[in-house]
């Protein structure tokens, strides 16, 4: 059974997103992202656009799956604002005519250095994504594919002097790299709320970028 876009606004107009306090003495990096959804055109699914990151020196996400979205431009900007911002710069989508679906919990990596907070819109499905040069490509991911037990992977990490295995999701279909850290938190977090829920291990190993 899918998951309809009625779902999913009742879903999240109901929800009470987990929040983190920001912490200048222990957040380098403030940003927000928007998971923008839409009716799937094959089936009764919804599906999310995800961005592949261009590549380029000095930058750790570069060439990683995500959703648009960026750092957040001071203390004066909102987080919802920041997300709106960096979408339109990324992909064209002007959000601002967008159904405003609400907010998830947000995503903080390794001893909160980084804090990211999610806001989810709705968009038409013939809407046009024009990338810049910050985009590599994009991909429409329906929830069938990111609940698929067959896509689950392991990332192979060398962290802080430890090797690490990170779960991971191969959703592109083209040899892009794999969904995994925060976007992957989001995601997680995001399918749990819709009662998908991405399949918990044994991991696979194959596959690995």
């Amino acid at each position: 059974m899918g998951t309809t876009i009625e779902q999913v606004r009742q879903i999240l107009a109901s929800h009470t997103p987990k929040l983190t306090t920001f912490s200048p003495e222990n957040t380098r990096i403030r940003a927000a992202v928007a998971i923008i959804g839409r009716a799937s055109r094959q089936n009764d699914d919804v599906e999310f656009l995800y961005i592949r990151r261009s590549e380029f020196d000095g930058d750790p996400w570069s060439g990683d799956i995500a959703f648009p979205g960026g750092r957040i431009d001071g203390p004066e900007e909102l987080p919802r604002h920041a997300a709106e911002r960096e979408t339109l710069e990324e992909v064209g989508i002007d959000l601002g005519s967008a159904e405003y679906l609400g907010q998830i919990d947000d995503v903080t990596g390794s001893s909160e250095a980084v804090l990211v907070s999610g806001f989810v819109y709705r968009v038409e499905g013939d809407v046009e994504v024009c990338a810049n040069h910050e985009v590599a490509a994009t991909r429409w991911v329906g929830i069938e594919k990111l609940a698929d037990p067959e896509r689950r992977t392991v990332r192979h990490l060398r962290w802080m002097e430890h090797d690490v295995d990170m779960p991971a999701l191969e959703i592109f279909d083209d040899g892009s790299p794999v969904l995994w850290g925060l976007t992957y938190r989001f995601t997680e977090l995001l399918m749990a709320l819709l009662d998908r829920p991405i399949p918990s291990g044994p991991w696979r190993r194959d596959g690995v970028q």
